[in-house]
């Protein structure tokens, strides 16, 4: 059995294990492409160190304390070959941050956080132009929030959370 099998037999064994979360708990499915600042991202939020993070391999998972609710945070690889199994872990997810999945019916109305992460390259698109080229404009049936931010210095990952939290507490009541 290969490493990417083993991995999602893992990821698998886990989403059994929380499928029946508490109300209390927010899951949020972390999905980008490689490189993209996910596990950075999971690793800030948790209020870890980010000096030394290496490719995730499979999935992390973190709980995450923001406000008063407790989140579920799954950061999953984004790796081409675990991409066509994403699909399988998105039930009750509380938010996405994947523009390509907003269309599976398990997702709609789900609100949508996307991270325009690395802010600080002088390379990066600014977050208006990742809005128009993802369509984000289009998303009728779903609140969506596009967030600038540095994982690496931490600016704007706070406000993104604080856009969950607001939407979170709104969708569940």
């Amino acid at each position: 059995m290969g490493e990417v099998q083993k991995s999602l037999l893992s990821l698998a064994e886990e989403l059994r294990k929380v499928e029946n979360l508490d109300d209390n708990v927010i899951k949020i499915i972390l999905l980008g492409l490689d490189n993209a600042g996910k596990t950075t991202i999971l690793t800030r939020l948790a209020l870890e160190e980010v000096s030394n993070i290496t490719p995730t391999q499979g999935f992390n998972i973190k709980s995450v304390q923001s406000q008063s609710l407790k989140l579920s945070v799954w950061d999953i690889g984004g790796q081409r070959t675990i991409r066509t199994h994403w699909k399988k872990y998105l039930g009750s997810t509380d938010l996405l941050e994947l523009a390509e999945l907003v269309e599976e019916e398990s997702l709609l109305g789900v609100p949508l956080l996307v991270f325009a992460n690395k802010q600080d390259l002088l390379t990066a698109a600014p977050a208006s132009e990742i809005a128009a080229g993802l369509n984000l404009h289009t998303y009728r049936d779903r609140t969506w929030q596009i967030q600038a931010c540095s994982a690496l210095s931490g600016e704007g990952i706070q406000d993104g959370m604080n856009w969950i939290c607001k939407n979170i507490t709104a969708k569940k009541k």
